[in-house]
């Protein structure tokens, strides 16, 4: 597991991303203890080089067979090379860029949980419709950032949107966004739009209120994560509208997993949608070891990823779905907005569904994503 151990998206993966990855290696033991299955983990520091280099040393020195979490998508565009290159698994849960299954997809690679068209396309396009017809952006200087604004425009734009203006800021070098937020004031925009999330994201959230911004434009979170919503607290964060692919409060299954991982998880945390992505894409890369066989799946992984997309997945996280030709995982996306803090009754039972989009409208079209891999 490549992850953010002391960086700005420590909080929203990091140490309890891995803890529930670790969980569904558990679990899948428990059922097979003749298949030993062994976790590691590095830091990649949001560096691309740092991350490859990690990265390599594992497949050239270490045994590693897959790798999975990078978050950060210059981190996991660039590990998803190498493990093709090194025909290895690699299965993205953190990492948002689009690309990973359009321009950059590859035999290898899988993208689970999320990623910036389906973010942009579930919460641009809501939230347009319901109102929120200008729009402004405040947006980090990296590839994901890019992804999701360019998404988010098109999405915006196509429900009768229109943007205002964008603000880019140098990332992680950025702490104070008073400028950019009073950028975005001055456009009378409806909606202000964060395409980070993050310490970034709680640092605007809390800013925002700072300048008043609340009062007066909705607050959407592009990239922000219910790990976000508690760092900052209910009073700063209530009536912020985000789409999740995952709420552990959702239904009984979801409720079921949270009480089995929440022992391996930091105190009073509650697990977002990308830490349960690493426990439902290892536990199905699993069970394709197991259906394969450890040495067939060990020396081939560009056949172990073709098999993982025709067994079709089913956890206690996002429930039935599939891997398609281009190695998105989909799944239903749900649209929440945060409760109003006098209304939160059980800490982290924080969210109101507004909308659900179905798994075939929440993640780009197969025709539109450029992918190599898809006939026609």
């Amino acid at each position: 597991m490549l992850t953010d151990l002391s960086g700005p998206y420590r909080d929203i993966n990091g140490p309890n991303g891995i803890a529930c990855a670790k969980q569904a290696v558990a679990e899948f033991m428990a059922d097979n203890p003749g298949i030993k299955v062994e976790v590691i983990a590095a830091d990649h520091q949001n560096k691309p080089d740092v991350g490859v280099g990690i990265l390599r040393g594992w497949y050239d020195n270490d045994g590693v067979d897959m790798v999975t979490d990078l978050t950060n998508s210059a981190v996991a565009l660039a590990c998803s090379a190498i493990s093709a290159e090194k025909d290895r698994v690699c299965i993205v849960t953190v990492g948002g860029s689009s690309a990973l299954s359009g321009a950059s997809c590859n035999a290898n690679t899988v993208h689970w949980t999320y990623d910036s068209w389906n973010l942009a396309h579930v919460t641009g396009s809501a939230v347009t419709k319901q109102g929120g017809g200008s729009w402004f952006f405040i947006t980090p200087n990296y590839a994901y950032g890019k992804a999701i604004q360019a998404d988010a425009t098109k999405a915006v734009e196509q429900a009768g949107g229109k943007v205002l203006g964008t603000a880019v800021y140098p990332f992680p070098e950025t702490t104070d966004f008073s400028a950019l937020l009073v950028q975005a004031q001055s456009t009378g925009a409806k909606v202000v739009a964060f395409g980070v999330g993050g310490s970034d994201f709680v640092n605007l959230m809390k800013q925002s209120h700072e300048f008043g911004l609340n009062k007066t434009v909705q607050l959407v979170g592009m990239t922000g994560f219910i790990t976000d919503i508690m760092s900052m607290g209910p009073t700063i964060a209530q009536g912020t509208v985000l789409t999740e692919n995952f709420y552990w409060d959702m239904n009984d299954r979801a409720r079921n997993w949270t009480r089995r991982v929440r022992p391996r998880l930091s105190q009073g945390a509650v697990p977002n949608s990308m830490q349960a992505g690493n426990y439902a894409a290892t536990l199905h890369f699993l069970k394709t070891v197991k259906e394969l066989g450890p040495e067939k799946a060990k020396g081939a992984g560009r056949a172990t990823v073709a098999a993982m997309k025709q067994m079709p997945t089913e956890d206690d996280c996002f429930g039935k779905g599939l891997i398609r030709v281009d190695g998105r995982k989909i799944h239903p996306s749900y649209l929440f907005r945060v409760k109003q803090a006098d209304a939160i009754r059980d800490p982290g039972a924080i969210f109101d569904l507004i909308a659900t989009t179905p798994a075939e409208e929440a993640f780009r079209p197969l025709s539109e994503g450029g992918c190599k891999l898809v006939q026609g």
